[in-house]
């Protein structure tokens, strides 16, 4: 267990992990309550505009990601992240003051997603990034696989909380939570021990550009861009998943909803804490997940009883969090940390930037031929994604698998002419 902990030795990292702890929370709180009244308060069981508010939070990612990743290498992480951390807080009182004052109206919703995008998508390479710049590179393998525990944890707990007080007292108090909740990270950064950091020390070459000139040289992050995008974009529409099957499969409240994110939570921290146990990132591990995504997701939507379905969406939550907590640590460890910035805006943009693509589609799906076919699309996109890793392994790596009669499993991976 303590292995699976050991970069929380460092102090620095130490408190950081407890004030993502509580700001990813209030950001959970903050997407339930929003994704909640955008689909029964401000529109009548809408899925595509619920679609439309995803696609505009995130969708600032597919332009502005070259120049976040710059400005993520050239300046000093932990002052960025203490402006875009109180930008985000802003934002999520302002939804509070609009709610409790009862002048809300879809397009407002729509205005702060987009704002919410615009900051993220500055606030997502200074973080990822600024793990390094914490713990050094021996420990960030294991320190990317607790931030993925942390944000999940909060992903557990958020949605939850958030679900009992949207449907006992609406969803104000929720946004005030969520804006107050930034504070907590806003305040370890004040207050980190900058003598113990570990800066790059110098910055890549290439400009705005240079992530992408980086990965010229790196098929295999490559490769693991491209199968996260493609789950990323089609299968990762969690929101509408469960807010369209918790509202017309099973006609279940603001509490339902909030249940099933927060049980697939259980299974995403489950799958981020194995991750951390392992000292070094592999492929096959980010490949494998995304077919067991995939698999995980067509079965859940098949599934007739809510409390069953709920209590399947923990496979998926394992799997999802098995490949993207692989994946992360891979490209973070294998890439140079004065190049670090950029590589990781183009990973979030990856991950997040597909959205305005998917979120839209899922939602028609969800509208035209009901949750469980919106799901169907989501399984698809797992299949095809651990389809590419394994056409890319057996081409670029030459794998081969071979009968091993002294195998557990009796299956032998090996790489042809290779070590």
């Amino acid at each position: 267990m303590a292995h699976t902990f050991r970069s929380l030795v460092e102090p620095n990292y130490r408190h950081w992990f407890a004030g993502a702890l509580i700001s990813n929370t209030g950001t959970w709180m903050q997407r339930t309550a929003q994704d909640w009244i955008v689909l029964t308060y401000l529109t009548n069981n809408n899925a595509s505009a619920l679609g439309i508010t995803m696609a505009l939070q995130m969708g600032p990612q597919l332009i502005m990601f070259p120049f976040a990743g710059a400005i993520a290498d050239k300046f000093s992480k932990r002052k960025l992240l203490m402006v875009t951390q109180t930008l985000l807080g802003a934002v999520g009182l302002l939804l509070f003051v609009l709610v409790i004052t009862d002048v809300i109206v879809l397009w407002h919703v729509y205005l702060t997603a987009l704002a919410l995008g615009i900051l993220a998508t500055l606030d997502n390479p200074s973080r990822q990034a600024f793990v390094s710049e914490l713990v050094g590179e021996k420990l960030l393998p294991n320190a990317v696989s607790l931030n993925s525990a942390s944000f999940n944890g909060a992903r557990m707990i958020g949605p939850a909380v958030a679900g009992v007080l949207t449907a006992l007292i609406g969803a104000g108090p929720v946004f005030l939570i969520s804006g107050l909740g930034f504070a907590a990270t806003l305040t370890v950064l004040i207050r980190l021990d900058q003598t113990r950091l570990h800066p790059s020390g110098r910055r890549g070459k290439g400009g705005i550009l240079g992530g992408f000139k980086y990965l010229r040289r790196r098929p295999d992050v490559t490769i693991v861009l491209v199968v996260l995008f493609i789950v990323a974009t089609f299968g990762f529409n969690f929101n509408i998943y469960t807010a369209t099957m918790a509202r017309i499969e099973f006609g279940k409240d603001a509490s339902g909803f909030g249940l099933l994110n927060s049980v697939m939570a259980i299974g995403s921290v489950t799958g981020a804490l194995a991750s951390a146990k392992r000292e070094k990132p592999r492929l096959r591990f980010i490949f494998g997940a995304a077919g067991g995504f995939g698999l995980a997701v067509g079965t859940a939507s098949l599934i007739p009883n809510y409390y069953v379905f709920a209590a399947s969406l923990m496979l998926v939550g394992f799997a999802s969090l098995t490949m993207m907590t692989s994946a992360n640590a891979y490209v973070q460890t294998t890439t140079p940390a004065h190049y670090r910035g950029r590589v990781m805006a183009i990973y979030a943009a990856v991950v997040m930037g597909g959205t305005p693509i998917g979120a839209p589609l899922a939602g028609w799906v969800a509208d035209a031929y009901g949750p469980r076919m919106a799901m169907g699309v989501g399984a698809a996109s797992g299949i095809i994604a651990f389809s590419v890793g394994l056409v890319w392994m057996i081409v670029s790596k030459n794998l081969r698998l071979s009968y091993d009669p002294k195998s557990r499993i009796r299956l032998h991976v090996s790489y042809l002419g290779r070590p």
